[in-house]
């Protein structure tokens, strides 16, 4: 099947709910006010693109390209980013609802997540070092054998994750967090 381009262009307020779309790709595109809610997404390539205020909750992202991709003010619940392809993967946050997504033994080295929130995540086996959680609710979310070396949770909240079963070098997380990261010594910390 033939690949179909798309570069320099914007798309906005288009309803693609409960479709399909693959085999395209889309390089330095804008998405705007859109909807791709319950969307199959998959085998598609999104590079230097932005979703700006569209929801893309439970879209299907199978073997999907994330290259250079920010999401603002997006709605992104339930979405299994591990599924996508791994090769140049990066994107940015800000201002987006994550809850309930999985990016299990994804690199999200650098990665920037600003105003969001992020509840229910599994980070699980994630390289997440140098990355920086800015104001974000982390409730519930799954930190197990990530690298978080220099991540920055400090002015985030609510993050809990064992620091036995992480890669924890020079995080930096706030002191009144501390209780999160000592939960399975249950300590009475006052």
């Amino acid at each position: 099947m033939e690949t179909k381009l798309y570069q320099n262009r914007t798309f906005d307020t288009i309803d693609y709910s409960e479709k399909s779309l693959s085999h395209t790709e889309f390089v330095n595109c804008q998405f705007i006010n859109c909807n791709f809610s319950k969307s199959d997404l998959s085998y598609n390539d999104f590079l230097d693109s932005t979703f700006k205020n569209c929801n893309l909750s439970l879209a299907v992202l199978k073997n999907t390209g994330l290259k250079n991709m920010k999401f603002i003010g997006c709605k992104l619940m339930g979405i299994d980013f591990s599924a996508s392809n791994s090769f140049l993967f990066s994107m940015s946050f800000e201002d987006c609802l994550l809850d309930y997504s999985t990016f299990i033994y994804k690199k999200l080295k650098k990665t920037y997540f600003t105003d969001c929130s992020i509840k229910d995540v599994d980070f699980s086996n994630t390289d997440l070092s140098l990355a920086i959680f800015k104001n974000c609710d982390l409730s519930n979310a799954a930190f197990v054998e990530c690298n978080l070396e220099k991540t920055d949770f400090r002015t985030s909240r609510n993050y809990a994750f064992d620091p036995s079963e992480n890669k924890v070098k020079k995080t930096k997380v706030s002191h009144t967090a501390l209780a999160g990261l000592l939960e399975k010594f249950d300590l009475e910390i006052e």
